[in-house]
């Protein structure tokens, strides 16, 4: 049973990681709405709504993630996979990371207007002992999965596990700010300052939505860069410089490159223009200059689609 679990949950794939960060998620999001219940919290119950959009969001990666690995990794049920989606699964990746943080940044918006609309009409009290117990339990256990994920992430290098990270890192941020403020709420009882206790929970909620926000829009970005097949220059220019020494090297007239990174995935087409008079070569040659040119771009993973065409008429390139 210990073994199975440790299997299911393991640290080093992707899968494992994304799982147990949706069992840690859960237990949070169940705390925060009993805990936000007893505190009559609406920061709290924010919190335990973007958590559960989260694990909703997590979800899905992991099964993007279960449908690129099975669609590259052979066999015959998941070959049977890749021939009915013979283009493979990358185009879901950037979706559902752009709908994931779409989605984070809604939840936000709508924490906001619920803040200022708990300020325009006088706050609301709250049991800051409940709400100072759940904000201390949150605390640990978020801070403990952001760096848990984060440290998985540098061996497995996966977008879905450092969106996840980020996550976390959020929500730690999110309890602290409440920390602070639920621990005002406790001095000020008594105080001059009791007068404000109404509007802590209000004011509170703002504050950290307003913080998290901006956060998942560069995620928002790079996904949509991802779905309309925005020329990443960094692999552009790779590409160029392994073709334009590939033209040097074997004397073809000239070269068109057409890249694009959607997710995990690379695709890169390769179109190279050779002399019309040029002596023939057997298929086992163009082969061999296909492979060094492969090999030259380099990361020849189950994640990389490489065409390289050759060809005399210009049309073919275009």
């Amino acid at each position: 049973m210990y073994c199975h679990l440790r299997q299911y949950f393991n640290s080093s794939s992707e899968e494992g990681v994304l799982r147990l960060s949706i069992a840690v998620t859960l237990f949070v999001t169940l705390l925060g709405v009993l805990f936000g219940l007893a505190a009559s919290s609406l920061t709290i119950l924010f919190d335990a709504v973007y958590e559960l959009v989260d694990v909703v969001m997590t979800g899905l990666a992991l099964l993007v993630a279960r449908l690129i690995t099975l669609s590259t990794s052979g066999g015959l049920v998941n070959k049977r996979l890749a021939e009915r989606f013979s283009m493979g699964f990358w185009h879901l990746e950037p979706i559902v990371l752009g709908v994931n943080g779409l989605l984070l940044m809604g939840a936000a918006v709508y924490g906001l207007i619920n803040a200022v609309d708990g300020l325009l009409h006088g706050g609301r009290q709250l049991a800051f002992e409940y709400a100072l117990v759940f904000a201390g339990i949150s605390l640990v256990i978020e801070l403990s999965a952001a760096a848990f994920v984060a440290a998985a992430n540098r061996r497995i290098q996966s977008d879905f596990v450092g969106l996840d990270a980020k996550s976390w890192l959020m929500s730690a941020c999110i309890t602290v700010a409440y920390l602070f403020a639920f621990g005002f709420g406790m001095v000020a009882q008594g105080s001059r300052f009791e007068w404000l206790i109404p509007y802590i929970d209000p004011a509170a909620l703002g504050l950290v939505c307003l913080a998290v926000l901006p956060i998942p829009v560069g995620t928002v970005r790079r996904a949509l860069a991802d779905i309309l097949l925005v020329t990443p220059p960094d692999l552009k220019e790779q590409v160029d410089a392994v073709a334009q020494a590939s033209v040097k090297r074997y004397g073809f007239e000239s070269y068109r490159s057409y890249v694009a990174r959607v997710g995990r995935g690379k695709q890169i087409e390769l179109y190279f223009l050779v002399p019309g008079k040029w002596p023939a070569k057997t298929l086992e040659e163009w082969d061999r200059i296909r492979d060094e040119i492969s090999e030259a771009i380099g990361d020849d993973t189950p994640d990389r689609w490489l065409s390289i065409v050759f060809t005399t008429d210009p049309e073919w390139a275009q």
